[in-house]
């Protein structure tokens, strides 16, 4: 949703109860008609609504996540004036689901879903809460509802978000592209983002020259929007141009803090031999994580501690922590292979199973599944298991894609 201002508006105009309830935002004159509706009636939810909708927005073009904090201040307010107003109580869901509180989402959205049955981002709500609850063939449901109901960017998006998890690349394509070129035109940042992940879906397959075209594309429409300077990056790092891949995340990181990119910058000092500088950045992924609270399941913190063998114990701590809330395949993943770095090949085993439930085509995932295979003495399911992963994406990760190579090299000498 795009919200424009009407003639004449200003900041000059914002009213002082706004600026006194802490909703201004300064030097930014697309908030002027929120702040005025807010002047012109101070018990209406409407304005409220408005703002928060221009606050989630700067939070996705900027990356800064404490905007959906102010975000979710300027809901509650509207909901403090109106408790059953449907656009507050739908922007609260989708709030939700930015801090990670799934349960609570999938809960709101099935309230919603029974007083507007024909709501098509109810059912985006439902779609999102239930995928990353791992509640799949819910998820699939919601999502051909939406798309039925409203065939639109959103809808497409999620769509194709289902697609690729089921390992469907062409349909994938075809529902992102849909996706970007349905995009409102006064829209930067939804268009950017369908294209990273059309971008992202090429990577996934090591199609690096389209994926590189499509990041291009998203930059020639938003030249600061940070995923995709920072899938620029992490494309220029997996054809081995370090110095490009540098720039392109330092970029990223001088915006805004991103664990993938930071994760990723060290991994590139890692692999120059850079120690200092790669612990500098591994500590700052920590810091994002612990600190500042960019996510609350830490799942990448305890990935990339396990990558490492170091931590293992806290790691696992993290993963088994997220995994008794929720059960989707990237979570059963992370827990499967801080299971396995901790010695329980069992556990790891079944958990990892667990992630391979349905044909993502994840790299990453068959590695690890590959890696717990060696371990058990499964040569043979080992090496097939690498060998599919290295097919899909030589370069899924900059390290881990490495070891995956020494690993099938070793499990084809002792078959």
């Amino acid at each position: 949703m795009f919200i424009g201002l009407g003639a004449g508006c200003s900041l000059d105009s914002t009213s002082e109860t706004a600026k006194a309830a802490g909703y201004s935002l300064t030097g930014d004159p697309e908030a002027a008609t929120a702040l005025q509706a807010i002047e012109r009636m101070p018990d209406s939810p409407l304005g409220y609504n408005q703002l928060a909708i221009l606050y989630i927005q700067r939070a996705r073009r900027s990356g800064d996540f404490a905007l959906f904090g102010k975000a979710e201040a300027v809901v509650n307010r509207a909901l403090e004036i109106a408790p059953r107003d449907a656009s507050s109580r739908k922007l609260s869901a989708l709030l939700l689901l930015t801090f990670h509180r799934f349960a609570e989402a999938l809960e709101r959205g099935k309230e919603l879903n029974q007083e507007f049955p024909n709501d098509a981002l109810v059912y985006g709500i439902l779609t999102d809460a239930n995928f990353e609850l791992g509640n799949y063939d819910d998820a699939v449901a919601a999502a051909q509802k939406m798309v039925d109901l409203k065939p639109n960017s959103a809808s497409y998006a999620r769509a194709a978000h289902i697609r690729s998890l089921y390992g469907d690349q062409a349909g994938t394509i075809e529902l992102y592209t849909s996706a970007a070129r349905s995009t409102d035109p006064k829209d930067a940042e939804g268009q950017s983002w369908c294209l990273v992940q059309l971008g992202d879906e090429y990577f996934k397959y090591g199609k690096f020259t389209e994926a590189e075209k499509i990041y291009d594309e998203a930059l020639s429409i938003l030249p600061d929007f940070y995923l995709a300077l920072a899938a620029k990056g992490k494309i220029r790092a997996a054809q081995n141009d370090f110095e490009g891949a540098e720039k392109f995340l330092t970029m990223v990181l001088d915006r805004v803090p991103n664990v993938e990119s930071a994760v990723l910058l060290g991994d590139i000092y890692s692999r120059k031999g850079e120690i200092d500088k790669a612990k500098t950045q591994y500590d700052l992924v920590e810091v994002m994580e612990r600190k500042i609270g960019l996510n609350s399941d830490q799942k990448r913190l305890a990935l990339m501690w396990a990558d490492q063998n170091v931590r293992l114990a806290e790691a696992l701590e993290i993963t088994e922590r997220e995994h008794a809330a929720r059960k989707d395949i990237y979570t059963e993943d992370a827990y499967a292979w801080c299971l396995y770095k901790n010695g329980r090949l069992k556990e790891a085993k079944e958990s990892i199973t667990r992630a391979m439930r349905i044909k993502s085509n994840d790299a990453r995932i068959l590695y690890h599944a590959g890696m717990i295979e060696k371990d058990l003495g499964n040569k043979g399911e080992a090496a097939r298991l690498l060998g599919r992963a290295l097919e899909l994406n030589p370069a899924f990760d900059l390290i881990q894609a490495e070891n995956a190579k020494l690993a099938l090299r070793e499990v084809k000498q002792k078959r």
